[in-house]
């Protein structure tokens, strides 16, 4: 049947006596477009598309790399009873995680299902860690503000009108509340016990666990987002020590976890501490801040980073891997949820300059160049070099927009031009918002997994402010890729000049207003050697992926990494790490082989340039080698080698205790730490102390199962950590009360045995 559609314009035409209708309007000419495959050429890292917070189906189809647990909540999460505290975002409350099983606490927290959708999904996880000192006390629902203890306040949660949001109604803020009304305080055990518990769970960081560590979230806004538990600003010297030892805390847990540091809230994170961004707000004192002042005028960011790296040099230990600060448009109306009016959205779609431009004027309070990116860059190859950068919260809003889309295209496209190492966005779309299409356009554009190529190639647009490109060589088939982003509202028909190309049809994929349910397979293009010349239609994301060709530099490859040297020896592993090679840019990863009377034998690989190898045997020399690959496949020679010998066997039958608790007037948490120093495997472990008093009693316990008789105590293994193996651990703790003093317990004995 025809449709009545195709017939309109002849029935139009008929109608108006035979008169021709006008053609559509001609496509106004675009800027020129120019791509060089040859030139430029640096590794994309494919954790500039990560997210905070996205559904399990949405991640599964993005492939998404890497998934951040993340935000004000986070700051005061406690994985032993499950619960969060939202501070400032909602009443300062704390509000217990539904979880189907609480008895079995600490597992099966939101934290561990969180991780466990991450390993369904292939994804990596960005775990936030308190350092704040403070966590939930309870599963109980509380609040920092009760209305009955404190007063009337200028607004309550209407579900619960006795939490108020810690002010006056005269607007000024509530002092002098008491902290352990909602939490109870924490160092960083708490925080090794919690990168332990997942280890546990999940294994080592190279070994398929959490990979990366985020050291708490926005704490130079603590004084504000957290008032009730930190009043005030959180100062340089304070920002370094608390650095240093939740750090420290996470290496030593799980020695190849990567952390991010500071993680503060944005471009005045770089500039000020928190307590200078505290004290100024509230008197004025940006000129000449006390705290900066006192640290001979230097801005934060370097200060910090020069701290680092002190740390290291002293310690022979990197305590920072990722350089993080966030990033939200501080231009009118950009970053929230809504797409707004047209003078909004010209000026999303403007605001990304932000991102790398230096002659793009901030259009806010800021008011000067930012160049976030090359900002960030520049100031860890100044202060400390071989630190990445991530931005592990940032968001251009206007999710449910196409406007909201063309932005977070550029925004992506950016990341992966400007070479930033990670980006997660804040939060997550859902499925069947626009700006999940931009993330398919560069993850998923042909729903079966097709993607944007893994090396960026030099792409340049005559007017960026119109059209926008990125190019990228795709490792597996050497496609040339390209996505154009048009930001005007007219179809813009545009020159491609082409470098390092072939000739052929270029498939297209499109997300555009014709179909804001998703991208659409548009007629190929044809191309030639040198280019071709293409329509792009208004507010549009086009995805081209021109033929397979070869490109000049792809049989050079790349020169040989460092000589490795060894960290943690065991019996069974070794950790090893290793300088990059000099000619890192296209370098998309480092194979590292074990050499025998054979030859070379491949072990593992990594992405960056450490790897610990197990499965080694004790009291044995092995010789280890690592090569460099690019993104052509091409593989360098192989680095200087390095011989270690393993650990010797302990004597059979050894075990030892550690014992740590923190202590507040009636009330304690207690970790204990059991470890296997023998020859033998322990399959299913009973330990048992006795407490110096009769007062201290083991109240609630996790990741054993706890009896008290008297002052004799007993913990037995679960089904899941009995097993040690010869140098395991398992760390299992309890929450206790104490009344006149709470001394340590000594005499703890493992299976009948007397433990060190």
């Amino acid at each position: 049947m025809r449709s009545t559609t195709a017939l309109l314009p002849v029935v139009l035409a008929t109608a108006l006596g035979g008169l021709a209708l006008p053609e559509p309007a001609l496509a106004a000419a675009g800027p020129a477009l120019a791509v060089d495959a040859t030139a430029g050429r640096h590794a994309i890292s494919p954790y500039v598309y990560g997210m905070n917070f996205a559904d399990q189906a949405l991640a599964r189809e993005l492939r998404l790399p890497v998934h951040r647990y993340g935000g004000n909540a986070t700051t005061r999460y406690n994985f032993r009873n499950d619960t969060t505290n939202r501070a400032s975002d909602w009443y300062f409350e704390n509000i217990p995680n539904d979880n189907p099983d609480p008895a079995s606490l600490p597992k099966g927290s939101e934290s561990d299902r969180f991780v466990q959708q991450n390993k369904a999904t292939g994804t990596d996880t960005i775990m936030t860690v308190p350092m704040i000192g403070w966590i939930a006390k309870d599963r109980a629902k509380a609040c920092g503000f009760s209305v009955a203890k404190y007063g009337p306040q200028e607004s309550t949660d209407p579900w619960a009108p006795d939490c108020g949001n810690g002010k006056k109604p005269d607007g000024s803020l509530i002092t002098g509340n008491d902290p352990t009304d909602t939490s109870i305080a924490v160092g960083p055990q708490y925080v090794a016990d919690f990168v332990t518990h997942l280890k546990g769970q999940f294994g080592a960081a190279d070994a398929g666990g959490v990979r990366f560590y985020n050291l708490d979230n926005e704490p130079d806004l603590w004084h504000s987002t957290h008032r009730d538990v930190r009043p005030t600003g959180l100062g340089y010297d304070e920002l370094r020590d608390r650095t240093y030892q939740y750090a420290a805390a996470i290496k030593a847990a799980d020695p190849g976890a990567k952390t991010l540091g500071p993680v503060g809230w944005g471009l005045n994170s770089i500039i000020y501490s928190g307590l200078d961004q505290d004290t100024c707000s509230r008197t004025g004192c940006w000129s000449n801040p006390p705290d900066k002042a006192a640290h001979g005028g230097q801005d934060l960011g370097p200060w910090y980073l020069d701290r680092m790296r002190e740390y290291e040099q002293q310690h022979g230990t990197r305590i920072l891997d990722y350089f993080d600060v966030h990033l939200y448009p501080q231009q009118a109306g950009v970053s929230g949820p809504d797409a707004g009016d047209a003078t909004t959205q010209a000026l999303r779609l403007r605001s990304t300059r932000q991102l790398w431009d230096p002659t793009y004027v901030d259009e806010s309070w800021i008011n000067q160049p930012v160049r976030y990116i090359p900002r960030l860059r520049e100031l860890v190859d100044q202060h400390y070099p071989g630190t990445k950068i991530a931005m592990t919260e940032y968001s251009w809003g206007g999710y449910g927009s196409l406007n909201g889309a063309l932005a977070q295209a550029d925004v992506l496209g950016i990341f992966g031009r400007e070479g930033l190492d990670l980006a997660s966005l804040w939060t997550a779309p859902t499925a069947d918002q626009p700006v999940a299409n931009a993330f398919r356009i560069y993850r998923n554009y042909d729903g079966a997994g097709g993607a944007f190529g893994e090396t960026s190639v030099r792409a340049t647009s005559a007017d960026q402010g119109k059209l926008a490109v990125y190019a990228a060589e795709r490792s597996a088939d050497k496609a040339l890729t390209l996505v154009v982003v048009n930001k005007t509202g007219d179809d813009l028909t545009s020159p491609v000049a082409l470098t390092g190309g072939s000739a052929g049809s270029a498939q297209v994929y499109r997300y555009s207003a014709a179909n804001l349910a998703g991208i659409v397979r548009a007629a190929d293009q044809p191309v030639t050697a040198t280019g071709f010349t293409a329509t792009f239609p208004a507010n549009s994301i086009t995805h081209l992926v021109l033929p397979r060709g070869t490109t000049p530099g792809d049989t050079q490859p790349p020169t040989a990494p460092g000589k490795p040297t060894a960290g943690t020896v065991t019996g069974d592993s070794v950790a090893l790490s290793w300088s990059p090679s000099t000619d890192d840019t296209g370098v998309t990863g480092y194979d590292v082989h074990r050499v025998d009377a054979t030859g070379p034998v491949k072990v593992g690989s990594a992405t960056g340039t450490s790897y610990t190898v197990t499965r080694l045997t004790p009291d044995t020399p092995y010789t280890f080698v690592v090569t460099a690959r690019d993104a052509a496949g091409n593989v360098s020679a192989a680095s200087p080698g390095l011989t270690v010998r393993t650990a010797p066997t302990a004597p059979a039958g050894g075990c030892s205790v550690g014992y740590a608790a923190n202590s507040w007037p009636g009330g304690f948490t207690a970790t204990v730490t059991i470890k296997n120093t023998g020859s033998t495997t322990i399959d299913g472990w009973k330990l048992a102390f006795d407490f110096p008093t009769t007062s201290q009693k083991v109240e609630q316990g996790w990741s054993a199962t706890w009896k008290q008789n008297g002052v004799s105590v007993t913990a037995e293994s679960m089904s899941w950590n009995g097993r040690l193996t010869p140098g395991a651990a398992t760390s299992i703790g309890f929450n206790g009360s104490w009344a006149g003093g709470n001394p340590a317990p000594t005499g703890f004995t493992v299976n009948g045995q007397r433990c060190g």
